[in-house]
């Protein structure tokens, strides 16, 4: 898979196939996207085998810019294998994985790492809103 050279790689790590639905979700809004790969974290295969999977997928997508890694939930094993792989600043992880966070790091993919991982939390905060509040709200002022 070539990724051009300018931008981050993005790698999903989940529990089941969440992550791989989202990024086609995300394909399906914003076109298909290079250097982007889903890991599906089954422990049954034993955790060896979902670190070196890990390793490979980070691997496949690094241009030599760096990775963002977007898990599902903090503290969950997703997190845990990606956070064993972080050593200088060419791997970030940012928990929480949604489609907005998802959208947001294809937008930003040619920031610095920092900053696209700065980018993707305040989109998935943004993402977050009581839609029904909301319009009541609307509502009542008109």
């Amino acid at each position: 898979m070539g990724i051009e050279s300018s931008k981050n790689g993005i790698v999903l790590v989940t529990h089941g196939n969440f992550g791989q639905a989202l990024i086609e979700a995300g394909e399906l809004i914003v076109g298909p996207q290079e250097g982007v790969l889903s890991l599906s974290v089954d422990v049954s295969q034993g955790i060896d085998a979902a670190v070196d999977s890990l390793k490979s997928n980070i691997a496949e997508v690094n241009n030599g810019n760096g990775v963002l890694i977007l898990t599902d939930m903090f503290g969950g094993t997703p997190t845990n294998l990606s956070l064993s792989l972080l050593q200088g600043d060419d791997i970030e992880v940012v928990t929480g994985v949604s489609l907005p966070m998802l959208l947001k790091a294809f937008q930003t993919r040619n920031e610095s790492l920092q900053k696209m991982a700065e980018a993707v939390s305040k989109a998935a905060a943004k993402g977050i809103v009581i839609a029904g509040e909301m319009l009541r709200k609307r509502t009542s002022k008109g």
